[in-house]
């Protein structure tokens, strides 16, 4: 089986990628073609959005965390009964780990795939300029396959000529269309980035006019011809092991990140995964274990702390001796309290002896984690990959409190080498850190938790 790729990348962030995505995705599918969108990178929040348009699940490709082989072993399963795949890039097209590189960039995984590009850049403030940026990304690696360039948020039909014409004049990327600045297509923002699908930003009404702003602005019988085909495998996993552990998963606007590939990987070794809602439950699911994701619980840190009969069960969950593993937005649950950004104080589960707050700053980027010691996502040494962001501090956990990671950073040039850090709090069998991890970077960590909900506490 075949489908028709295309990765959409930018000249920088922020220059609607996302938004142009979301509109070819409903402008293809009006057309009846089964699209199927991935997202370059650790976000959490495009791929709900992608979801919600194409009714498939989204996920991440991320070179730096899964490696080559991952990707495209994800497009080949996952692009199956597709007519069409879009992949959204993140950053600048050759941003990535660090400056010199393009490891975990969207060019990264264009050339690992061998698929063209669509260059989206904003030509709100330049018109024959536009032509020079599009010279320069496709000067600085000739091996990356610019197919197309889109202009967005031009300042009339005039404008928009302008720029294709001198695009056309000095390129080898072919213009397809300029979208209108339009502030009612803008998806709103926050701190950690857009409003998620979950709270209903991608409504039907967004969805058609964007769908009808790209069919208004953008060439898409030629965009569809410059698609490259790519050969796809059957999705359905291999024999999948009998249930071995019923794991309840957060997921609610508050909790909602996760790496489809994850829930997958614990499916694939023997979970079945129960959805509950810790803002509207009273209680928590029948289950072996708990996976609280990240999300934004400081948002709704007043709900969360009304609903005490969920937030008792949870600690009872933990002091009982039940596996929980929580990331972010998860950890935060687990902590004593949550400081909001007005200062107010909201009591948690108080299983982790730590208050968190909202600081003014943002914690991003990638990380390396090795185990130090046995938790239940492995044993010590075990390794794996994975990423913070968040905008929230932790005050100091007691000594008390085992650590079960070493943390560091990648290597990045032009930054001291800075030695790792003890983190991966471990309370009994409760596993709570930042870090967001990539089960693929270690195809141990997804069995091995399923193992430890297996396992009756001693």
């Amino acid at each position: 089986m075949t489908a028709r790729a295309l990765v959409i990348a930018g000249v920088a962030s922020g220059v609607g990628k996302t938004t142009l995505t979301l509109g070819l995705l409903e402008a293809y599918g009006r057309r009846g073609l089964r699209v199927q969108a991935f997202k370059v990178g650790p976000d959490f929040i495009d791929p709900g959005l992608h979801e919600l348009v194409t009714a498939r699940p989204s996920y991440n490709l991320d070179g730096w965390m899964g490696g080559r082989e991952e990707v495209i072993r994800l497009v080949a399963r996952h692009a199956e009964g597709a007519d069409l795949v879009l992949i959204e890039g993140v950053m600048g097209c050759f941003d990535g780990v660090d400056a010199t590189s393009d490891a975990g960039s969207t060019a990264e995984i264009a050339r690992w795939l061998a698929l063209p590009v669509v260059l989206v850049l904003d030509a709100s403030a330049q018109s024959r300029s536009a032509a020079a940026v599009v010279l320069g990304f496709e000067r600085l690696d000739p091996r990356l396959r610019l197919a197309a360039v889109v202009a967005n948020r031009v300042g009339g039909t005039v404008h928009a000529r302008g720029v294709g014409a001198a695009i056309e004049a000095v390129c080898r990327a072919v213009p397809v269309g300029a979208m209108p600045h339009d502030p009612a297509l803008t998806l709103a923002e926050r701190h950690l980035g857009l409003v998620t699908a979950a709270e209903g930003v991608l409504t039907t009404e967004r969805r058609t006019r964007l769908a009808d702003a790209v069919e208004r602005s953008i060439d898409l019988d030629r965009l569809l011809a410059l698609a490259a085909e790519i050969t796809t495998v059957p999705s359905n996993s291999p024999e999948q092991s009998p249930v071995r552990a019923r794991i309840g998963v957060a997921r609610d606007a508050a909790f909602q990140f996760y790496y489809a590939d994850n829930l997958d990987r614990l499916r694939a070794a023997g979970a079945e995964l129960i959805w509950w809602s810790p803002l509207a439950d009273p209680d928590v699911p029948d289950v072996d274990g708990l996976y609280l994701g990240g999300g934004y619980p400081e948002l709704h840190a007043a709900r969360l702390a009304a609903n005490r009969s969920m937030l008792n069960a949870i600690r009872q969950f933990a002091e009982a001796g039940r596996p929980i593993y929580a990331e972010c937005g998860g950890l935060m649950l687990l902590a004593e309290s949550i400081e909001d950004g007005q200062g107010v104080r909201h009591s948690m589960v108080g299983v982790l002896p730590a208050r968190v707050h909202m600081g003014p700053g943002l914690t991003i980027g990638y990380r390396e984690v090795v185990v130090s010691q046995d938790c239940p996502l492995g044993s010590s040494g075990a390794q794996a990959r994975g990423q913070e962001f968040h905008a929230s501090t932790l005050d100091p956990v007691p000594a008390t409190v085992h650590r079960a990671y070493q943390v560091r950073r990648p290597d990045v040039v032009g930054r001291s080498e800075e030695p790792p850090h003890a983190e991966g709090y471990l309370i009994g069998r409760t596993l709570a850190s930042y870090v967001h991890l990539q089960f693929a970077s270690n195809p141990g960590l997804a069995p091995a938790f399923v193992e430890t909900c297996a396992t009756k506490a001693a």
